[in-house]
């Protein structure tokens, strides 16, 4: 058996012509009256598709070195052998590079054939895990004309994308990007990147339409260079020295799959070569008979598993074709490919072979490739959009309504009849939109709530955004988790929550028994039981010793009420003697000076402070008293009274202004007003910045998520403007300057208060709870130990002296207790002409008074 038998005779010319049909009839023919074992040579992917499904069936290898379309699979046909890269082994790496340049849109132009269309969905999921968007995917007939392809390119041109990727054969592509450079598109702005069917074929397209490729991006597999791919270039130019027969990728593929085929058919050279007829009927009319190879099977097999070093790098064949090692990033300047960088699966892009750059899918690094010349020779990276020329334009809706129109207002043009919009929530939406990488053109149409009988609501609103009238919603748009099941909400640009406001109670300043709210009832009690307490415990130590203590039972009474009291601004002159009264008193003083000082502090704040008291501070309170509450009209709000704060909807009514906001909380429930009005926070702070004088926020607040913007559920826009609304507002500069220009004014208040709630019941007793436990502790201990000295002194000799009951002998303690003490005491002075006398009463040891008195006498010098 020759290998000419083998390869077939004709295998080149089989594959020379486009026409299917004809490309069917021979390769019956070969293997039918040829009895060829192998067929290479499918040039096209349409070719490969009828001749593997030939090979299928007659189980002899199908090889192909230039079918590159992902959509032949080889585990599907066995007996397919792609001795090629598969299209789709690039697409991993042209998503990386346009995600390295930071562009989120491209634009596909592809070849309208078998190997244009396998590669786009390929790409499309790479493009999705970068997130970038295909705006627009164009398909182009091989056979278009000229025109046909211009009409296209001022499709393209009318975009607003400027990052266009183009799939196509040599032929076709060289005519698109002509045209493209007559149309001027290939130019500063644009950005152009070419798969390998293109960049791969550079040469043979002529210097023509290379040089209208400048600044063009491409990609291609790498070839390394080697000793063997130098000779075999000598030896090719000296054999075949037309320069319309250069090498490239493709040449090396054939070589390569000719040694591979010739190397497997060595290997089963000893077996057998017979080959067994056999009937194989599909269809008679289009398969009538077809001849099985027995030895196809051995060829195809020992032909995946064969593996050598070859002109184009490592020949190793993987599920039945060739496995993507390296790829090349050229850029086209001046008639000239530059290599600026690499790409492989286990590195990423890398400027140079084998050096991997961390970070490497990050937009911010597209310096990872060495500096590219870009169409126009310049080095400024393009943006990748702009504003289109006559693209659609997005129908933005906008809430107007008679009040709050801080947030939003419209203004309609009579002349022009155009609508304008400002406010705080459309300039941040329009910050958000400059940070895009791409234009969002659009047009603002106003949406009436609250101000006739034809006008909806917000969520009516958001519900025609869902039913796709409109691309999305702009204004003060609360998000809330009911609203997020019909439309896409973005994060929020402002937080908010839901408060109620309340008229203020009058100024607590006017009541002329402000001086008691300092300390609360039970303090006030409590205090005064500890003064008293402590007087008496004072007068318990002091009685037997000291004559400041002693005299009448009325005279006693007060000095017990006096001496504490006095001790309150220290204007006590009763001298203590006892040690124990002392130590008791020091831990009184200690609690009396906290107790002014607290006072004190607490009344001067009373006084110069004004405090503001809400008349109502309990929802329930409002029900309870089946009290009128408003709400903004069209607003979520109502949902929430009557949903979750489960007020009775009779209960509720709806005010569009701040000004009616004014007039019914002025009413009240007893004039046909409303006690309460609940309201989002940015609604609230306008209406308390103009009338801060009379109202309050009370109660607790009702959390949502902020204030956001609204798309049709799937907008590929909510994700860029989410993350433009977050450097929006993390930028303090500009978030002030917003501010300034809106809020600056409304914040004005009037008068400077206080605006929190405070309690009116003052200090209260759980303060000071402590201060009592420690001196009324003291002053219970030394009680203690002065009565169980007195009655260790005193309790034998009443207990010898008198053979009486025990409740006899504690009523003569208690009458020797009222007794004054034994010991020597300084008396009160007595004054006699010129001379002083102390008076000192003598105790005889067993407690009787002595019947002497010693007088001393001191002359005055």
């Amino acid at each position: 058996m020759s290998i000419q038998n083998i390869f077939g005779t004709s295998f080149l010319d089989l594959f020379s012509t486009d026409h299917l049909y004809y490309i069917r009839g021979a390769a019956l023919e070969l293997i039918n009256k040829e009895e060829v074992n192998a067929i290479i040579g499918p040039q096209r992917s349409s070719q490969a598709r009828v001749v593997m499904d030939i090979g299928q069936k007659a189980q002899l290898p199908i090889i192909s070195y230039s079918a590159t379309s992902p959509s032949l699979s080889t585990t599907q046909n066995p007996f397919f052998v792609r001795t090629a890269l598969d299209d789709g082994s690039q697409a991993k790496a042209i998503a990386a590079m346009v995600h390295t340049y930071g562009w989120h849109e491209v634009v596909l132009l592809y070849e309208d054939t078998e190997f244009g269309s396998g590669l786009i969905p390929y790409l499309t999921d790479e493009f999705q895990q970068f997130d970038i968007r295909v705006s627009s995917r164009f398909s182009i007939s091989p056979n278009s004309a000229n025109l046909t392809m211009l009409k296209m390119l001022n499709k393209v041109m009318a975009m607003q994308t400027r990052v266009i990727v183009v799939h196509m054969t040599s032929s076709l592509g060289a005519k698109l990007l002509l045209l493209a450079k007559e149309a001027n598109m290939i130019s500063e702005g644009y950005a152009w990147i070419i798969t390998d069917g293109l960049s791969s074929l550079l040469d043979p397209m002529g210097a023509k339409v290379i040089g209208s490729m400048q600044g063009v991006l491409g990609i291609r597999p790498y070839i390394p260079q080697s000793k063997s791919l130098e000779n075999f270039k000598r030896r090719w130019n000296r054999r075949i020295p037309s320069s319309s027969a250069k090498l490239n990728i493709y040449g090396y593929w054939a070589y390569e799959s000719v040694w591979a085929l010739a190397k497997s058919v060595e290997m089963v050279r000893h077996e057998s070569s017979g080959v067994t007829r056999q009937s194989y009927r599909r269809n008679a009319s289009q398969i009538p008979e077809i001849r099985v190879s027995t030895i196809g099977r051995m060829i195809r097999n020992k032909l995946v598993k064969t593996k050598f070093r070859g002109l184009s790098g490592e020949f190793s064949l993987v599920r039945g074709q060739l496995q993507s090692s390296v790829f090349e990033i050229i850029n086209v300047v001046d008639k000239m490919e530059k290599v600026i960088g690499y790409w492989s699966l286990e590195n990423g892009l890398s400027p140079e072979l084998g050096k991997p750059v961390k970070a490497t899918y990050s937009t911010s690094l597209y310096h990872e490739l060495k500096p590219p010349i870009w169409p126009g020779n310049t080095k400024a990276k393009p943006r990748g959009w702009t504003t289109p020329v006559g693209g659609k334009k997005l129908k933005i809706v906008v809430p107007v309504k008679p009040g709050f129109d801080t947030y939003l207002k419209v203004k309609h043009d009579h002349y022009t009849n155009e609508f304008s919009v400002t406010g705080f929530s459309y300039d941040v939406f329009l910050e958000a939109l400059a940070l895009l990488p791409f234009a969002v053109p659009h047009e603002p149409i106003p949406y009436f709530i609250g101000s006739n009988t034809s006008s909806g609501t917000y969520d009516e609103l958001l519900y025609d955004v869902k039913l796709q009238k409109y691309d999305a919603a702009v204004g003060d748009i609360t998000i809330l988790a009911n609203r997020s099941q019909y439309v896409d909400l973005t994060l929020p640009y402002l937080h908010s929550h839901v408060s109620m406001v309340v008229k203020i109670k009058d100024d607590g300043r006017k009541n002329m028994w402000i001086f008691l709210k300092p300390l609360s009832w039970d303090l006030w009690l409590t205090t005064g039981v500890a003064f008293i307490y402590t007087g008496f415990v004072v007068w318990v130590l002091e009685h037997r010793i000291n004559n400041e203590f002693r005299g009448s039972a009325q005279q006693q009474v007060g000095t017990v009420f006096w001496f504490s009291f006095s001790i309150l601004v220290f204007a006590h002159r009763e001298k203590i003697l006892n040690n124990l009264s002392r130590f008791v008193l020091i831990i009184w003083i200690f609690v009396v000076l906290i107790l002014t000082q607290s006072y004190t502090a607490s009344l001067a704040s009373m006084l110069t402070v004004q405090r503001l008291q809400p008349v109502v501070v309990d929802v329930n309170e409002l029900k309870k008293n089946g009290d009128f509450v408003g709400y903004e009209t069209g607003s979520f709000v109502k949902d929430l009274l009557v949903k979750q704060l489960h007020f009775d909807e009779s209960k509720l009514r709806n005010y569009g202004t701040a000004e009616e906001f004014n007039e019914a909380l002025s009413k009240g429930r007893q004039n046909d007003g409303v006690s309460a009005i609940f309201g989002a926070q940015h609604c609230v702070e306008l209406f308390l910045a103009k009338y801060c004088d009379k109202y309050m926020t009370a109660g607790p607040t009702y959390k949502t998520d902020g204030l956001g913007f609204a798309f049709p559920q799937g907008s590929p826009l909510v994700a860029y403007l989410s993350r433009a609304i977050l450097s929006v507002t993390e930028n303090k500069s500009k978030m002030d300057a917003l501010e300034q220009k809106y809020f600056s004014q409304q914040k004005a208040c009037p008068i400077d208060v206080e605006r929190t709630t405070v309690s009116s019941d003052g200090l209260g007793f759980y303060s000071f709870g402590g201060l009592f436990i420690v001196t009324g502790v003291a002053s219970l201990c030394s009680l203690i130990i002065y009565f169980t000295q007195f009655v260790q002194s005193h309790w034998n000799t009443v207990h010898a002296v008198l053979d009486i009951s025990v409740w006899s002998k504690i009523s003569e303690l208690v009458k020797r207790f009222d007794d004054q003490s034994p010991y020597p005491v300084p008396a009160r002075d007595v004054n006699v002409g010129n001379s002083t006398s102390q008076s000192v009463e003598a105790w005889d040891d067993a407690g009787n008074e002595g019947a002497d008195t010693v007088t001393r006498s001191r002359s005055n010098l």
